[in-house]
């Protein structure tokens, strides 16, 4: 299992490597922003998916949906910049609601964006195996074994560290972004030189009848889900290379400009190719085909970048999660596992529970991007309201002292609207596909306060008082529990004599063999004859139980007589670790039996074999 791990994860890092493992603007770009980027493959489809349930002709009107999607994608850049500033250490919703609002605020963010990145995970290696299945036909039908095994290769790659997966990732990404921009600007010169004429299913302005207020809102919520994995750069500052926050902030204008550029391209080119989705094949497929003709060399870069980065778009999660993870777990609002680093730096309990959850959601629902869009949208407009929510208050506060606050304000207040809006948008036209969520996240909070009450208590009965009262023992019992006299009873007797006052060797017997039993008391008594030697009937094949009804009886009178009561429990330790099976684990029941023992010490001696 070592060398395996050595394989699969790599040689350890020791602390102060942590340097070499932060990001440079061009490599943070690949890593944290495919999320992102990559939401560009189906925002404009879900938009269109929405409107054509009205018909055809709707589908003018994802033009100036796009262009509110964009307004929001300028207000949260800037907001996003000014937490990256104000809150350097990283965090992001979850740390900024938590100062500014109240600590359940932040929860909510927190346990909001955990849910999320589990479904960036989930969508975008869902997404990604449709869009494999869209290229070649022949894998449809079994999008949910190719998202499992991305997630698998997602997670061992994270588990080497950041900097080898900003590596890997930079292929995919930057293929893409070349990719989509030449399928963009060619689209575009051959609109203009009228080598692609207009294909519109209707004019911008044409009256569709049957048209809602409904319809355009939920088409909006929708292709807001292209802004998801905005905020990742904001949770991820400390991963730049110094000046971090500079870094940082730059990085994500990069991100924003690129986002905006490929979101307003894809969906005036799919209005005036006149595209309606269809069954099996993306619309960004059908925009590429149109684009670069069927076949063509083009086409087909287009769709394996597209796979590649819908595939490697969970990395976002990959790397936000566990840093989110890391800082509830700092607040003691989620296990101290999480705040452990592995051989490689990362935080790996992070990313192995990322990994596993992102693969149960994507089995419960079966890989359908569809269903599990609408909750990835309210679980990332929820932090996005309360982050821009509490940046206004951030604000307010240092109205003193901070100059522009009024104008960093507005930005805020503008991101905070909207979000708003688009919540209670999801909430109300959206509600049968999103009510799991309003089950998820108290529970979440529940969870949240019980690990964090649990912790407060442990602080509370560890801490030392200001006058730390030493107890004397007037000596030590020991019982060492013996199965049959050996190599590994005689070495743990010989050790029990050096650390207790009176030795007491404890046997069980059984019904089945007395004769063995006889056998094992004439042997100790003659190897041992100092050495008080206790038989424990068992009527019912028990050790454990006999076991520890005698040794309750000791330490009670031990106790009396103010000594403490040790229980030595020998073993033998197998040459090879697969050896173990081929034994019986008495010694693991009797310890797990024990520790809810309170004034009984468990002690292990062991004998390792040789051979």
């Amino acid at each position: 299992m070592s060398h395996l791990k050595r394989f699969l994860v790599g040689k350890p890092l020791k602390s102060n490597e942590e340097g070499g493992q932060k990001l440079g603007k061009f490599k943070a770009l690949a890593m944290l922003s495919s999320d992102a980027l990559s939401s560009v493959a189906y925002g404009t489809e879900q938009i269109v998916l929405v409107l054509t349930t009205l018909s055809a002709a709707a589908i003018w009107y994802s033009l100036p949906i796009a262009a509110f999607v964009l307004i929001l994608l300028l207000a949260l850049t800037l907001s996003y910049r000014q937490i990256i500033h104000a809150y350097p250490s990283g965090g992001g919703a979850y740390v900024v609601a938590s100062e500014n609002l109240g600590q359940n605020a932040g929860l909510a963010a927190g346990g909001s964006l955990l849910i999320d990145y589990m479904l960036t995970v989930a969508v975008s290696t869902s997404a990604g195996a449709e869009a494999i299945t869209s290229a070649i036909p022949a894998l449809y039908g079994h999008q949910v074994a190719i998202s499992i095994v991305i997630i698998i290769v997602l997670a061992l790659m994270n588990l080497r560290g950041m900097s080898e997966s900003a590596n890997f990732l930079m292929i995919p990404v930057y293929l893409f972004v070349v990719s989509i921009t030449a399928m963009i600007v060619w689209g575009f010169y051959q609109i203009l030189t009228g080598q692609i004429p207009f294909h519109a299913t209707q004019v911008v302005g044409g009256v569709v009848p049957g048209i809602s207020a409904a319809l355009i809102f939920r088409a909006f919520s929708s292709g807001s889900s292209s802004l998801t994995g905005v905020e990742a750069i904001s949770n991820a500052v400390p991963f730049f290379k110094k000046p971090r926050e500079h870094n940082a902030a730059s990085t994500l204008a990069i991100m924003a400009a690129i986002l905006g550029f490929f979101f307003a391209g894809i969906t005036f080119l799919n209005y005036w190719y006149g595209i309606v989705p269809v069954a099996k094949v993306t619309v960004l497929s059908q925009v590429a085909a149109k684009t670069f003709g069927n076949g063509g060399i083009m086409y087909y870069v287009i769709q394996f970048a597209t796979a590649l980065i819908l595939a490697v778009a969970a990395n976002t999660g990959f790397s936000a999660f566990p840093v989110l993870a890391y800082n509830l777990a700092k607040d003691k609002y989620l296990p101290h596992m999480y705040m452990d680093r592995g051989d490689r730096l990362g935080y790996s309990n992070g990313i192995l529970t990322l990994a596993i959850g992102s693969g149960l959601l994507i089995t419960l629902f079966q890989g359908s991007t569809e269903r599990l869009i609408p909750l990835y949208a309210v679980g990332v407009f929820i932090p996005f309201t309360l982050s821009q929510s509490g940046m206004i208050r951030h604000w307010w506060k240092r109205h003193t002292t901070e100059k522009g606050w009024i104008g960093k304000s507005i930005a805020n207040f503008s991101g905070a609207l909207i979000s708003f809006a688009i919540l209670v948008i999801l909430f109300v036209y959206r509600l049968p596909d999103i009510w799991p969520f309003f089950i998820i996240m108290p529970l979440l909070i529940v969870v949240f306060w019980k690990i964090h009450t649990h912790y407060q208590m442990v602080a509370a009965q560890l801490r030392l008082p200001e006058e730390v009262a030493k107890h004397e023992y007037s000596g030590s019992t020991v019982i060492v529990l013996v199965g049959n006299v050996t190599r590994v009873t005689r070495g743990a007797l010989n050790y029990a004599q050096t650390i207790g006052d009176y030795v007491i060797a404890m046997h069980v017997s059984m019904d089945e063999n007395p004769n063995k039993e006889h056998e094992t008391q004439d042997e100790f008594k003659r190897d041992f004859p100092d050495v008080r030697f206790v038989d424990v009937h068992s009527s019912y094949r028990s050790i454990t139980g006999p076991t520890i009804r005698f040794v309750d009886i000791i330490a009670k009178n031990a106790a009396k007589r103010n000594f403490t009561t040790t229980v030595l429990i020998p073993q033998f330790v197998p040459k090879k670790p697969w050896q173990n099976i081929l034994h019986n684990q008495t010694n693991v029941r009797l310890r797990t039996a024990f520790a809810s023992r309170e004034n009984v010490i468990i002690a292990t001696y062991s004998y390792h074999l040789k051979r």
